[in-house]
Protein backbone atom coordinates (compact mmCIF):
# COMPACT_ATOMS: atom_id res chain seq x y z
CA UNK A 1 0.00 0.00 0.00
CA UNK A 2 2.86 2.43 0.55
CA UNK A 3 4.75 1.37 -2.12
CA UNK A 4 1.65 2.76 -4.03
CA UNK A 5 1.25 5.60 -2.41
CA UNK A 6 4.91 6.83 -3.50
CA UNK A 7 3.99 5.89 -7.08
CA UNK A 8 1.37 8.19 -7.49
CA UNK A 9 2.72 11.18 -5.76
CA UNK A 10 5.30 11.61 -8.05
CA UNK A 11 3.16 11.18 -10.92
CA UNK A 12 0.33 13.86 -9.60
CA UNK A 13 3.45 16.68 -9.09
CA UNK A 14 4.44 15.99 -12.99
CA UNK A 15 0.67 16.48 -14.50
CA UNK A 16 0.59 19.60 -12.11
CA UNK A 17 3.97 20.90 -13.46
CA UNK A 18 2.78 19.67 -16.94
CA UNK A 19 -0.09 22.10 -16.25
CA UNK A 20 1.13 25.25 -15.16
CA UNK A 21 3.24 25.47 -17.74
CA UNK A 22 0.17 25.25 -20.51
CA UNK A 23 -1.89 27.70 -18.52
CA UNK A 24 1.60 30.52 -18.31
CA UNK A 25 1.60 29.95 -22.17
CA UNK A 26 -2.01 30.33 -23.01
CA UNK A 27 -2.02 33.44 -20.92
CA UNK A 28 0.60 34.84 -22.94
CA UNK A 29 -0.77 33.98 -26.25
CA UNK A 30 -3.91 35.49 -25.48
CA UNK A 31 -2.72 38.96 -23.90
CA UNK A 32 -3.52 41.89 -25.92
CA UNK A 33 -1.79 44.82 -26.55
CA UNK A 34 -3.67 47.92 -24.41
CA UNK A 35 -4.94 50.75 -26.34
CA UNK A 36 -3.46 54.57 -25.88
CA UNK A 37 -4.28 58.04 -26.96
CA UNK A 38 -1.35 59.25 -28.09
CA UNK A 39 0.12 63.15 -29.19
CA UNK A 40 3.46 64.53 -30.71
CA UNK A 41 5.30 66.43 -28.61
CA UNK A 42 5.80 70.10 -30.64
CA UNK A 43 7.71 73.59 -30.08
CA UNK A 44 5.56 76.23 -29.25
CA UNK A 45 5.31 79.74 -27.67
CA UNK A 46 4.20 79.67 -24.35
CA UNK A 47 3.22 82.72 -22.34
CA UNK A 48 5.75 83.70 -19.29
CA UNK A 49 3.32 84.81 -16.67
CA UNK A 50 3.10 85.79 -13.38
CA UNK A 51 -0.60 84.32 -11.93
CA UNK A 52 -2.54 86.02 -9.08
CA UNK A 53 -5.96 86.71 -8.04
CA UNK A 54 -7.20 90.61 -8.27
CA UNK A 55 -10.11 92.87 -7.08
CA UNK A 56 -11.63 94.94 -9.96
CA UNK A 57 -12.20 98.75 -8.61
CA UNK A 58 -12.98 102.05 -9.66
CA UNK A 59 -10.27 104.37 -10.83
CA UNK A 60 -12.35 106.98 -9.10
CA UNK A 61 -14.80 106.60 -6.27
CA UNK A 62 -16.71 109.71 -5.70
CA UNK A 63 -19.54 110.11 -2.72
CA UNK A 64 -20.90 113.61 -3.12
CA UNK A 65 -22.31 115.32 -0.21
CA UNK A 66 -24.37 118.62 0.01
CA UNK A 67 -22.08 121.60 1.37
CA UNK A 68 -25.32 123.27 2.44
CA UNK A 69 -28.88 122.04 4.15
CA UNK A 70 -32.34 122.22 3.28
CA UNK A 71 -34.58 120.70 1.56
CA UNK A 72 -34.01 118.60 -1.72
CA UNK A 73 -36.47 120.22 -4.27
CA UNK A 74 -35.53 117.67 -7.17
CA UNK A 75 -33.32 114.69 -8.49
CA UNK A 76 -32.43 115.26 -12.02
CA UNK A 77 -30.64 111.66 -12.63
CA UNK A 78 -32.24 108.50 -11.79
CA UNK A 79 -30.24 105.66 -9.78
CA UNK A 80 -27.85 103.30 -11.27
CA UNK A 81 -27.49 106.13 -14.80
CA UNK A 82 -24.17 107.25 -16.08
CA UNK A 83 -23.70 110.58 -15.71
CA UNK A 84 -21.13 113.28 -17.06
CA UNK A 85 -18.86 115.49 -15.49
CA UNK A 86 -20.85 119.27 -14.72
CA UNK A 87 -24.30 117.49 -14.96
CA UNK A 88 -27.07 118.60 -12.33
CA UNK A 89 -27.72 115.90 -10.11
CA UNK A 90 -29.70 117.73 -7.48
CA UNK A 91 -31.35 121.28 -6.34
CA UNK A 92 -31.62 122.06 -2.54
CA UNK A 93 -34.09 125.13 -1.74
CA UNK A 94 -32.18 127.80 -2.62
CA UNK A 95 -34.83 130.16 -1.02
CA UNK A 96 -32.45 130.63 2.70
CA UNK A 97 -29.48 131.28 0.62
CA UNK A 98 -30.64 133.90 -2.51
CA UNK A 99 -32.72 135.93 0.95
CA UNK A 100 -28.77 135.99 2.30
CA UNK A 101 -27.94 137.46 -1.14
CA UNK A 102 -29.78 139.96 -1.10
CA UNK A 103 -29.10 140.64 2.43
CA UNK A 104 -25.60 140.75 1.46
CA UNK A 105 -25.99 143.02 -1.71
CA UNK A 106 -28.13 145.77 0.55
CA UNK A 107 -24.99 145.86 2.87
CA UNK A 108 -22.66 146.62 -0.14
CA UNK A 109 -24.78 149.80 -0.67
CA UNK A 110 -24.57 150.72 2.90
CA UNK A 111 -21.28 149.98 2.93
CA UNK A 112 -20.53 152.24 -0.21
CA UNK A 113 -22.79 154.94 0.35
CA UNK A 114 -20.43 155.07 4.28
CA UNK A 115 -17.39 155.22 2.31
CA UNK A 116 -18.50 158.20 0.00
CA UNK A 117 -20.29 159.88 2.99
CA UNK A 118 -16.70 159.68 4.89
CA UNK A 119 -14.55 160.57 1.51
CA UNK A 120 -16.87 164.12 1.34
CA UNK A 121 -16.42 164.52 5.04
CA UNK A 122 -12.62 164.39 4.48
CA UNK A 123 -12.26 166.70 1.31
CA UNK A 124 -14.38 169.22 3.73
CA UNK A 125 -12.41 168.79 6.51
CA UNK A 126 -8.75 169.18 4.40
CA UNK A 127 -10.14 172.40 2.73
CA UNK A 128 -11.23 173.51 6.87
CA UNK A 129 -7.94 172.58 8.07
CA UNK A 130 -5.83 174.67 5.24
CA UNK A 131 -7.92 177.76 5.89
CA UNK A 132 -7.17 177.35 9.63
CA UNK A 133 -3.77 176.84 8.92
CA UNK A 134 -3.68 179.59 6.59
CA UNK A 135 -5.12 181.95 8.91
CA UNK A 136 -3.17 180.81 12.10
CA UNK A 137 -0.09 181.52 10.04
CA UNK A 138 -1.06 184.92 9.02
CA UNK A 139 -1.74 186.30 12.73
CA UNK A 140 1.57 184.42 13.50
CA UNK A 141 3.29 186.87 11.25
CA UNK A 142 1.03 189.84 12.61
CA UNK A 143 1.15 189.04 16.30
CA UNK A 144 5.02 189.30 15.67
CA UNK A 145 5.15 192.99 14.27
CA UNK A 146 2.33 193.61 17.13
CA UNK A 147 -0.73 194.32 14.86
CA UNK A 148 -3.00 191.40 16.77
CA UNK A 149 -2.72 190.41 20.19
CA UNK A 150 -0.91 187.14 21.46
CA UNK A 151 -3.85 185.47 22.49
CA UNK A 152 -5.77 186.13 19.14
CA UNK A 153 -2.49 184.28 17.31
CA UNK A 154 -2.90 181.51 20.25
CA UNK A 155 -6.63 180.68 19.39
CA UNK A 156 -6.28 180.67 15.50
CA UNK A 157 -3.21 178.66 16.19
CA UNK A 158 -5.05 176.09 18.26
CA UNK A 159 -8.22 176.27 15.78
CA UNK A 160 -5.80 174.91 13.05
CA UNK A 161 -4.69 172.30 15.15
CA UNK A 162 -7.92 170.98 15.78
CA UNK A 163 -9.03 171.01 12.25
CA UNK A 164 -6.03 169.41 11.13
CA UNK A 165 -7.25 166.79 13.54
CA UNK A 166 -10.54 166.58 12.26
CA UNK A 167 -9.46 165.96 9.31
CA UNK A 168 -6.64 162.76 10.46
CA UNK A 169 -10.06 161.55 11.56
CA UNK A 170 -11.76 161.71 8.95
CA UNK A 171 -8.99 160.19 6.94
CA UNK A 172 -9.36 156.96 9.19
CA UNK A 173 -13.08 156.86 9.14
CA UNK A 174 -12.54 156.49 5.30
CA UNK A 175 -10.32 153.75 5.90
CA UNK A 176 -12.92 152.34 8.25
CA UNK A 177 -15.38 152.63 5.83
CA UNK A 178 -13.64 150.98 3.12
CA UNK A 179 -12.50 147.93 5.43
CA UNK A 180 -16.37 147.66 5.83
CA UNK A 181 -16.76 147.68 2.20
CA UNK A 182 -14.54 144.62 1.73
CA UNK A 183 -16.00 142.71 4.66
CA UNK A 184 -19.17 143.37 3.05
CA UNK A 185 -17.98 141.77 -0.80
CA UNK A 186 -16.31 138.97 0.81
CA UNK A 187 -20.15 138.28 2.43
CA UNK A 188 -21.47 138.42 -0.69
CA UNK A 189 -19.03 136.81 -2.39
CA UNK A 190 -19.92 134.19 0.78
CA UNK A 191 -23.51 134.12 -0.15
CA UNK A 192 -23.09 133.96 -4.16
CA UNK A 193 -20.98 130.79 -3.01
CA UNK A 194 -23.50 129.60 -0.67
CA UNK A 195 -25.77 129.87 -3.27
CA UNK A 196 -23.75 128.08 -5.78
CA UNK A 197 -23.72 125.06 -3.48
CA UNK A 198 -27.47 124.56 -3.79
CA UNK A 199 -27.32 122.90 -7.07
CA UNK A 200 -25.22 119.79 -6.58
CA UNK A 201 -23.22 118.81 -10.00
CA UNK A 202 -21.51 115.44 -10.75
CA UNK A 203 -17.63 116.11 -9.97
CA UNK A 204 -16.45 113.49 -12.82
CA UNK A 205 -18.31 111.57 -15.45
CA UNK A 206 -19.31 107.95 -13.92
CA UNK A 207 -21.68 105.22 -13.10
CA UNK A 208 -24.09 106.27 -9.96
CA UNK A 209 -25.06 104.12 -7.47
CA UNK A 210 -28.08 103.90 -5.20
CA UNK A 211 -29.92 107.18 -3.75
CA UNK A 212 -29.79 107.94 -0.18
CA UNK A 213 -32.04 110.90 -0.33
CA UNK A 214 -35.32 111.84 -2.54
CA UNK A 215 -36.78 115.29 -3.26
CA UNK A 216 -38.74 116.61 -0.10
CA UNK A 217 -35.79 115.14 2.24
CA UNK A 218 -34.18 117.30 4.43
CA UNK A 219 -30.18 117.29 4.27
CA UNK A 220 -27.42 119.00 6.14
CA UNK A 221 -23.73 119.79 5.04
CA UNK A 222 -21.88 117.35 4.79
CA UNK A 223 -24.69 114.65 5.51
CA UNK A 224 -23.69 111.32 5.90
CA UNK A 225 -24.72 108.49 4.32
CA UNK A 226 -23.72 110.84 0.98
CA UNK A 227 -26.60 111.63 -1.16
CA UNK A 228 -25.59 109.11 -4.29
CA UNK A 229 -21.59 107.30 -5.37
CA UNK A 230 -19.97 108.30 -8.74
CA UNK A 231 -17.98 105.38 -9.46
CA UNK A 232 -15.22 105.62 -12.77
CA UNK A 233 -15.81 102.63 -14.63
CA UNK A 234 -14.41 103.23 -17.56
CA UNK A 235 -11.21 102.91 -17.15
CA UNK A 236 -10.94 100.90 -14.63
CA UNK A 237 -8.52 99.24 -12.64
CA UNK A 238 -7.51 95.67 -11.21
CA UNK A 239 -5.32 95.62 -7.93
CA UNK A 240 -3.65 92.50 -7.18
CA UNK A 241 -0.49 91.62 -4.89
CA UNK A 242 2.81 89.00 -6.37
CA UNK A 243 5.27 87.52 -4.13
CA UNK A 244 8.24 89.32 -3.57
CA UNK A 245 10.30 86.63 -4.94
CA UNK A 246 8.34 87.51 -8.44
CA UNK A 247 9.55 91.43 -7.93
CA UNK A 248 13.19 91.05 -9.77
CA UNK A 249 11.86 89.40 -12.77
CA UNK A 250 8.62 91.53 -13.13
CA UNK A 251 10.68 95.03 -13.23
CA UNK A 252 13.70 92.50 -15.63
CA UNK A 253 11.00 92.32 -18.18
CA UNK A 254 8.75 95.89 -17.43
CA UNK A 255 12.07 97.72 -18.83
CA UNK A 256 11.22 96.30 -21.87
CA UNK A 257 8.36 98.01 -22.43
CA UNK A 258 4.78 98.29 -20.69
CA UNK A 259 3.84 94.60 -19.80
CA UNK A 260 0.16 93.09 -20.89
CA UNK A 261 -2.20 91.95 -18.34
CA UNK A 262 -4.83 89.47 -18.41
CA UNK A 263 -7.96 89.21 -16.53
CA UNK A 264 -10.53 86.93 -16.33
CA UNK A 265 -13.53 87.05 -14.44
CA UNK A 266 -15.50 84.31 -12.89
CA UNK A 267 -17.81 82.59 -15.20
CA UNK A 268 -15.48 84.17 -18.50
CA UNK A 269 -13.58 82.09 -20.97
CA UNK A 270 -12.17 84.73 -22.36
CA UNK A 271 -10.09 87.32 -20.27
CA UNK A 272 -9.75 90.99 -20.91
CA UNK A 273 -6.69 92.70 -21.56
CA UNK A 274 -4.62 95.79 -19.92
CA UNK A 275 -1.73 97.10 -19.21
CA UNK A 276 -0.07 97.06 -16.18
CA UNK A 277 -0.12 101.00 -14.98
CA UNK A 278 1.41 101.06 -10.75
CA UNK A 279 4.03 99.50 -8.69
CA UNK A 280 3.66 100.22 -5.03
CA UNK A 281 7.24 101.51 -3.75
CA UNK A 282 7.47 98.46 -0.89
CA UNK A 283 6.96 95.01 0.00
CA UNK A 284 4.44 94.57 2.69
CA UNK A 285 6.29 93.03 5.61
CA UNK A 286 3.59 91.27 6.96
CA UNK A 287 2.49 89.01 3.40
CA UNK A 288 5.74 89.53 2.14
CA UNK A 289 3.77 90.60 -1.49
CA UNK A 290 4.25 94.06 -3.24
CA UNK A 291 0.34 95.75 -4.65
CA UNK A 292 -0.12 95.95 -8.53
CA UNK A 293 -2.25 97.60 -10.40
CA UNK A 294 -3.39 97.22 -14.01
CA UNK A 295 -5.76 99.35 -16.01
CA UNK A 296 -8.33 98.18 -18.75
CA UNK A 297 -10.51 100.06 -21.13
CA UNK A 298 -13.81 98.32 -19.87
CA UNK A 299 -15.30 99.94 -23.08
CA UNK A 300 -17.87 97.44 -22.94
CA UNK A 301 -18.17 97.13 -18.91
CA UNK A 302 -17.56 93.78 -18.49
CA UNK A 303 -15.54 94.26 -15.35
CA UNK A 304 -17.37 95.69 -12.27
CA UNK A 305 -15.90 97.07 -9.29
CA UNK A 306 -15.89 94.39 -6.54
CA UNK A 307 -15.50 91.81 -8.80
CA UNK A 308 -12.67 89.09 -8.03
CA UNK A 309 -10.71 87.65 -11.54
CA UNK A 310 -7.97 85.83 -12.63
CA UNK A 311 -5.04 88.02 -13.09
CA UNK A 312 -1.80 86.91 -15.53
CA UNK A 313 0.77 89.03 -15.86
CA UNK A 314 2.45 88.43 -19.27
CA UNK A 315 6.57 88.92 -19.23
CA UNK A 316 7.47 86.94 -22.54
CA UNK A 317 6.35 84.45 -25.19
CA UNK A 318 8.99 82.70 -25.69
CA UNK A 319 9.37 78.94 -27.98
CA UNK A 320 9.07 75.53 -25.59
CA UNK A 321 9.20 72.07 -25.58
CA UNK A 322 5.59 71.19 -24.47
CA UNK A 323 3.30 68.06 -23.55
CA UNK A 324 -0.08 67.67 -22.74
CA UNK A 325 -0.64 67.57 -19.25
CA UNK A 326 -2.25 64.23 -19.49
CA UNK A 327 0.76 62.56 -20.62
CA UNK A 328 3.16 63.73 -17.40
CA UNK A 329 2.89 61.17 -14.59
CA UNK A 330 4.32 61.72 -11.14
CA UNK A 331 6.38 59.24 -8.97
CA UNK A 332 8.96 59.64 -5.95
CA UNK A 333 11.84 60.16 -8.12
CA UNK A 334 10.33 62.87 -10.14
CA UNK A 335 7.47 62.91 -13.25
CA UNK A 336 8.08 60.94 -16.77
CA UNK A 337 5.86 60.40 -19.42
CA UNK A 338 5.22 56.76 -21.66
CA UNK A 339 7.39 57.10 -25.14
CA UNK A 340 5.48 55.04 -27.68
CA UNK A 341 8.68 53.94 -30.04
CA UNK A 342 8.42 53.14 -33.88
CA UNK A 343 7.98 49.22 -33.26
CA UNK A 344 5.02 49.87 -31.01
CA UNK A 345 6.67 49.04 -27.36
CA UNK A 346 6.49 51.61 -24.74
CA UNK A 347 9.48 53.52 -22.94
CA UNK A 348 9.41 55.20 -19.67
CA UNK A 349 11.31 58.41 -19.69
CA UNK A 350 11.79 60.76 -16.88
CA UNK A 351 11.38 64.30 -18.09
CA UNK A 352 11.67 67.63 -16.28
CA UNK A 353 9.05 70.15 -16.54
CA UNK A 354 10.20 73.81 -15.81
CA UNK A 355 6.24 75.10 -15.53
CA UNK A 356 2.78 74.68 -16.71
CA UNK A 357 0.49 76.84 -18.79
CA UNK A 358 -3.48 75.97 -19.14
CA UNK A 359 -3.33 72.20 -20.11
CA UNK A 360 -0.03 72.04 -21.56
CA UNK A 361 3.92 71.28 -19.30
CA UNK A 362 6.53 73.27 -20.18
CA UNK A 363 9.50 70.52 -20.71
CA UNK A 364 13.02 71.09 -20.07
CA UNK A 365 14.98 68.14 -19.79
CA UNK A 366 13.81 64.99 -21.19
CA UNK A 367 11.84 64.39 -24.49
CA UNK A 368 12.39 66.37 -27.93
CA UNK A 369 9.68 67.53 -30.33
CA UNK A 370 8.52 64.74 -32.56
CA UNK A 371 8.62 62.13 -29.98
CA UNK A 372 5.18 60.59 -28.89
CA UNK A 373 4.01 60.76 -25.75
CA UNK A 374 0.73 58.25 -24.08
CA UNK A 375 -1.78 60.68 -22.84
CA UNK A 376 -4.43 58.24 -21.91
CA UNK A 377 -4.35 54.79 -21.10
CA UNK A 378 -1.25 54.84 -18.98
CA UNK A 379 -3.08 52.55 -16.41
CA UNK A 380 -2.18 49.29 -18.02
CA UNK A 381 0.91 50.31 -19.98
CA UNK A 382 3.94 48.61 -18.31
CA UNK A 383 7.45 49.84 -19.86
CA UNK A 384 9.30 47.59 -23.23
CA UNK A 385 5.46 46.34 -23.76
CA UNK A 386 3.48 46.30 -26.75
CA UNK A 387 0.60 49.55 -27.01
CA UNK A 388 -2.54 49.93 -29.22
CA UNK A 389 -2.58 52.91 -30.47
CA UNK A 390 -6.55 53.90 -31.17
CA UNK A 391 -8.48 57.17 -30.55
CA UNK A 392 -10.98 54.88 -28.73
CA UNK A 393 -8.22 54.71 -26.32
CA UNK A 394 -9.16 56.55 -23.41
CA UNK A 395 -13.01 54.47 -23.85
CA UNK A 396 -10.88 51.02 -23.65
CA UNK A 397 -8.46 51.95 -20.76
CA UNK A 398 -11.64 53.17 -18.36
Amino acid sequence: MVTRLLLLVPLALSLSSCGSKASKAESKKGAAAPPVTVEKVTRTAVPLEIRSIGNVEAIAAIQVRPRVGGQILKVHFEEGADVKTGQLLFTIDPAPYQQALRESEAAIAAQQAALGQAEANYERDLATAANARSQANRYGELAAKGIVSRQENEQLSTAATASEKATAASKATIASARAGLQGAQARLSEARLQLSYTSITAPISGRTGSLAYRAGDLVTANANPPMITINQVTPIYVTFSIPEQDLANLRRYADRGRLTVNATPQGNIQPFQGTLDFLDNRVDTGTGTILLKAKFPNAERRLWPGQFVDVAIQLANPEEVVVPLAAVRNAQNGNYVFIVKPDLTAEQRTIVTSRTHGKLAVISKGLNPGDTVITEGHMRVRPNTKVQVSPGAAQASK
